[in-house]
């Protein structure tokens, strides 16, 4: 039984205010009526209902939508009103205003170290908003710093846990560049696992700046530029290669000419020069046998 009373008691409830419009009608009574009971009928002892108005006046609350108050009553937690409208409770209450309304974050990006131990420049920006005002009131200090802070962590955390690219570890299935829907996600359930003791929800989270730190930005860029011409040198030599195997079988099929093994050689040898240069091929015209 004592287990079961301390769950509840650290647990979000919903506090039933009185209708506020309500109590300023007798709170305009308790105020209103004595004065006149005193000023005509000499009824002193009415001004015990006034002290009973003053008293009861602090206990209006307006509750903006998409804002929650939490009470407290001499240290003991009452319940949360979450519902929007002009409410009264009791003037004793301390009431703790926590919005509920969705709250974007946009972290500037951080220095981290990816799987590799490359410095990387990361940043994320993350939709979140209060769930469960209990525990974002009372299971952390400041639930606001608490997300900010848990945010960096996590961050931290996923970066090194993946590679920036493939380059140095081409046998990575998920980078952090290329996989971009995957490593969301995992961010996203990464973040909502922290936060989850504030009473914090995460609508969405994602990566919204990638690079490398500024120190090796330059040696990575230019090590991706010669992957890219290794690339495409690559795929220039397997076309020119085709074409090359495409003429001697036109040439030989059509009968257009007989070549010996040396001039097949010199001409695939002028062909892979022209097709593969990358700068424009100056022709030789060749006025006499192909001897010369």
């Amino acid at each position: 039984f004592n287990i079961k009373k301390i769950l509840i008691m650290k647990q979000e409830k919903i506090f039933q205010p009185v209708s506020g419009y309500y109590a300023v009608v007798v709170i305009l009574l308790l105020l209103g009526l004595p004065v006149l009971a005193i000023v005509y009928y000499q009824m002193v002892w009415t001004i015990v209902f006034i002290i009973l108005g003053v008293v009861a006046l602090p206990g209006l609350v307006a509750v903006n939508p998409n804002e929650s108050r939490v009470l407290i009553l001499f240290g003991a937690y009452k319940g949360t009103i979450k519902e929007n409208g002009f409410w009264w409770v009791n003037p004793f209450f301390v009431r703790k205003k926590i919005s509920l309304r969705a709250r974007n974050l946009d972290s500037e990006p951080i220095k981290v170290n990816d799987k590799l131990g490359n410095p990387i420049m990361i940043g994320v920006v993350m939709v979140w908003r209060v769930k469960d005002t209990y525990k974002a009131a009372f299971d952390v200090d400041d639930y606001t710093v608490f997300v900010d802070i848990q945010n960096e962590a996590a961050i931290r955390k996923l970066a090194g846990r993946y590679p920036y690219d493939n380059l140095e570890d081409e046998s990575a299935h998920l980078t952090l560049r290329s996989s971009s829907d995957e490593v969301n996600v995992m961010l996203e359930s990464e973040i909502t696992e922290r936060l989850a003791i504030a009473g914090i929800e995460v609508v969405e989270a994602r990566i919204n700046y990638l690079a490398y730190a500024k120190e090796i930005a330059g040696t990575m860029l230019k090590r991706q530029q010669a992957s890219a011409i290794v690339a495409a040198r690559t795929k220039i030599v397997e076309g020119a290669v085709g074409m090359v195997e495409l003429a001697l079988k036109e040439l030989s099929k059509k009968h257009i000419i007989e070549l010996d093994e040396d001039k097949k050689a010199t001409m695939v040898s002028n062909l892979m020069v022209v097709l593969t240069a990358d700068k424009d091929i100056a022709p030789v015209v060749n006025m006499g046998t192909l001897y010369q």
